[in-house]
């Protein structure tokens, strides 16, 4: 953009590939992320000290999302074909090779995340939202930019599975990687808005529309698209963080139609901001769309890209200082230009795909993941409205108009899960819902059982009848206490009179520090959060600093929670469950989602269910000052010993003992200091615990 100016004769006359350079050096930096035995690169590298260094605070991660992985190709390709050096184009190419070595053959979906190291799926669940979104677009915009047939083939291998399986026109839903026919989730998360406009980019307009006024009917009900919504449009999720991707698809849907109806929904989006988000200083990120509260944040992503979007959507093209249509957009809406396809490519050609017309003796018959030849000549042309839908002004229209009442088809799909491996913990459908369209109705009795009744209907050999079998048999089924790949955490309570006696049992985050790398566990005293869901601003900051921050589950998501209290020093946040009298001996082990951008947050976060947090407030209530560790269970209680039967008592039951009196059997002063969790070090260790509460 600075060389384009720079030619034009009327700006930046001085410039000598200034900005290049710093783009060099800031590319080099970046670099030591993909240092790992697949090439996958690590989630965070630290700009100063690398990955792997002392100071980094990171190269400790396992695994990446899928959409962090291959979100790189356009921005280092064109930094290779500027300065001329392969490593670049070459670093990301191999990362996205990698990616579609590990999609499932079989019906070429990827999961969400994946281990940098041996390149295993650790989720699962395939869609086009949170965590692979931006992995599709850049096959196809890589394919646009630096006219490679590969990211081309991989892209329409990508689509027709996307299609296939987890489209449910109008609606998106995430099935199982390895059981697409399943939909495991009822619920849709608002980073899949930007799929309209790449289904624009590919030119398949029918589908485009449908999804894109479903979800304008989403914004309709809600003023905005509330981060996740259900099928049938009800909330989910509530925040808001200004997310441009719906104002994104609709420029593309304008650009690709020239429907004034789309001029009508980017208006609604000006005046929903003006209404609802605008403040003194800016825009506000809306922390529940139901009550209209503001959070203290405006996302880098609001500027780049929702004015960006909502100025080319009214604006004349003449009016623009250059042709837009000569550049391509990045994910965060910065521009390319197309030129850097003419430009020599640095590396050589990586065929990984056999194109499908290089086969032999296969001209004009032969089928390529499951494509026809005249789908094939579809997916290698760009068709334009007219070719598609020749003679009809009205086709936006005629398709809008068949979705106008979608929310009265959300409930309904719930009977029509065509797979039988539908974990309850997974789809997050309300039981009693499911088990009504099934049918049946749960009666609960005096004491204590429920007892199921319900029509008689033979479903003995229809998919409906297997799956309402499935279903109920894991409603009765006890809850597995350790899902696969969950490390257990604790909370060990070291402060007189507990001594490491108290010991309970956390769930763990998906961000933040990782505690099953910290052999010696984070230690600090406990502070209560005030407020104490700690979704607004942190009220007892000066407490809070340099602490172990309790805070209640529900108003907001743990990701910004955790960002309020790492925000004013919180030295780690224990998470407590808002449902009266949930404990973890009956509970399946909870594990805390992020926001889909939670590499910012370095704090160890630990959840605990109603019963144990009550634990740790009673003694925050009886004693002057409660020290904990945070750490892996199987740390805090030594690998060679057995935990205890689970005591009764409450903190308030266990004896008072003076604070002195509780330095013996080895203990001193060294006890009660900051131990350094830099390194280990061996003048304090936790006691082994006795009993777990």
């Amino acid at each position: 953009m600075a060389d384009m100016l720079k030619v034009q004769g009327e700006r930046l006359q001085w410039y000598k590939d200034e900005l290049l350079h710093l783009a060099r050096d800031l590319g080099y930096r970046l670099l030591p992320a993909f240092n790992t035995t697949s090439g996958l690169p690590y989630p965070r590298v630290n700009l100063r000290y690398g990955v792997l260094s002392p100071n980094s605070r990171t190269g400790t991660e396992l695994d990446t999302c899928t959409a962090c992985a291959g979100t790189m190709i356009l921005e280092f390709a064109a930094l290779s074909r500027l300065t001329q050096e392969t490593v670049f184009e070459d670093t990301a190419r191999r990362a996205l090779d990698v990616l579609w070595e590990k999609r499932q053959k079989g019906n070429n979906l990827v999961g969400t995340v994946i281990n940098i190291h041996n390149g295993d799926w650790v989720r699962r669940d395939s869609g086009v939202g949170a965590g692979i979104d931006s992995y599709y677009e850049y096959l196809m915009k890589a394919y646009i930019l630096l006219g490679d047939d590969t990211y081309l083939d991989r892209f329409n291998a990508h689509y027709v599975a996307i299609m296939k399986y987890i489209s449910q026109p109008p609606l998106l839903l995430n099935v199982h990687m390895h059981n697409p026919t399943v939909s495991i989730r009822s619920w849709m998360d608002s980073l899949l808005a930007f799929f309209p406009g790449l289904q624009v980019l590919r030119g398949d307009l029918k589908p485009a529309i449908e999804t894109h006024e479903m979800l304008y009917q989403v914004t309709k009900q809600h003023k905005f698209l509330p981060e996740a919504f259900t099928s049938d449009f009800a909330v989910y999720w509530a925040q808001h963080p200004l997310r441009p991707e719906f104002a994104e698809s609709t420029y593309f849907l304008y650009k690709a139609t020239r429907d004034p109806y789309y001029l009508h929904v980017g208006k609604s989006i000006v005046e929903s901001l003006n209404r609802h988000a605008r403040v003194e200083c800016g825009f506000a990120a809306v922390q529940d769309v139901r009550t209209g509260r503001h959070e203290d944040r405006m996302d880098s992503f609001f500027l780049a890209e929702m004015f960006k979007y909502l100025y080319l959507l009214f604006t004349e093209k003449r009016d623009l200082p250059l042709d837009i249509d000569d550049y391509i957009f990045t994910t965060e809406a910065h521009l390319l230009p197309l030129s850097l396809s003419t430009t020599r490519p640095p590396c050589p050609r990586n065929a990984t795909v056999r194109r499908p017309w290089a086969q032999q003796g296969s001209r004009g018959t032969m089928l390529h993941e499951g494509l026809a030849e005249e789908e094939e000549i579809f997916t290698r042309s760009c068709p334009s409205a007219q070719t598609l839908f020749p003679n009809n002004p009205t086709f936006p229209y005629t398709i809008r108009d068949s979705h106008k009442h979608l929310p009265s088809l959300g409930t309904e799909r719930l009977t029509l899960f065509s797979g039988i491996e539908l974990p309850l913990h997974d789809t997050r459908a309300e039981p009693l819902e499911i088990l009504k369209h099934l049918g049946l109705t749960l009666i609960p009795l005096s004491d204590g059982d429920v007892h199921m009744a319900g029509a008689q209907h033979k479903h003995e050999v229809s998919p409906v009848g297997v799956f309402t079998l499935k279903f109920i048999a894991e409603l009765v089924s006890p809850p597995s206490k350790e899902p696969p790949g969950l490390s257990p955490l604790a909370v060990q309570v070291i402060s007189p009179p507990f001594l490491g006696r108290m010991v309970l049992t956390a769930g763990p985050a998906q961000f933040g520090m990782d505690l099953t790398k910290e052999e010696h566990g984070v230690k600090g005293s406990l502070v209560q959060s005030e407020p104490y869901q700690a979704c607004s601003t942190i009220a007892n900051w000066e407490e809070v600093q340099g602490k172990i921050a309790l805070a209640q589950r529900g108003g907001c998501m743990f990701a910004a929670k955790a960002r309020n209290l790492q925000g004013v020093g919180a030295s780690g946040v224990i998470f407590i469950d808002d449902v009266e009298g949930s404990r973890s001996e009956d509970m399946v082990p909870f594990q805390m989602a992020g926001d889909g951008s939670t590499d910012d947050i370095v704090i160890p976060l630990v959840f605990l269910f109603w019963k144990e947090g009550q634990t740790l407030l009673d003694a925050l209530a009886h004693h002057r000052n409660v020290e904990v560790v945070l750490g892996a269970k199987l740390f805090l209680l030594g690998e060679d010993k057995e935990e205890s039967p689970a005591s009764q008592k409450d903190a308030s039951e266990l004896p008072h003992v003076e604070q002195e009196r509780c330095f013996r059997g080895g203990w001193d002063q060294a006890v009660m200091e900051e131990a350094s969790l830099s390194a280990p070090d061996d003048s304090w260790q936790p006691v082994p615990a006795t009993q777990e509460h």
